[in-house]
């Protein structure tokens, strides 16, 4: 990896523990601070679970996938190339997800969730930044896949 693909992996692995840090000591679990009302509030969540709870409690379940998925993450990033640069940070950003939410789970069996928000009046699911970061790198993912034109020699 360069050495700019590391910075990135870190600063958005400290961004999310440093985000959730900061959710843990300023809120109260179960009251939350009304940011724009009916739509975006910060309510500081313990989730021992994946999104929605699911699997709640199953901690060695997720230590197991997410070291799977770490492993398989990593050895992708290996064997791409050094210019698919859309490929690469998408895979930097999943991997920084990741981690974000494995450290959680490891040093306190659960995550810290704090981003809560109402679009349409539906209650999405308490998030982190953690969460943010999987998703636009799945995203990113969907695009590469989507859009990337794989030149081919002789065709």
């Amino acid at each position: 990896m360069k050495k700019r693909e590391v910075l990135f992996l870190i600063v958005l692995v400290v961004l999310d523990q440093l985000t959730k840090y900061i959710a843990s000591v300023c809120l109260t679990a179960g009251k939350p601070v009304e940011v724009i009302r009916n739509f975006f509030y910060l309510t500081l969540v313990h989730n021992t679970g994946a999104a929605w709870s699911i699997l709640e409690g199953q901690m060695w379940f997720f230590y197991i996938l997410t070291a799977v998925m770490l492993a398989v993450f990593f050895m992708y990033l290996m064997k791409t190339d050094k210019k698919d640069l859309l490929l690469r940070y998408a895979l930097l950003t999943v991997i920084a997800g990741t981690i974000g939410n494995f450290i959680d789970r490891v040093l306190f069996q659960q995550v810290t969730d704090f981003l809560d928000f109402y679009p349409f009046g539906y209650n999405f699911p308490v998030f982190n930044v953690a969460d943010m970061e999987l998703c636009i790198g799945a995203g990113l993912l969907v695009i590469y896949v989507f859009f990337h034109k794989e030149t081919k020699e002789g065709v």
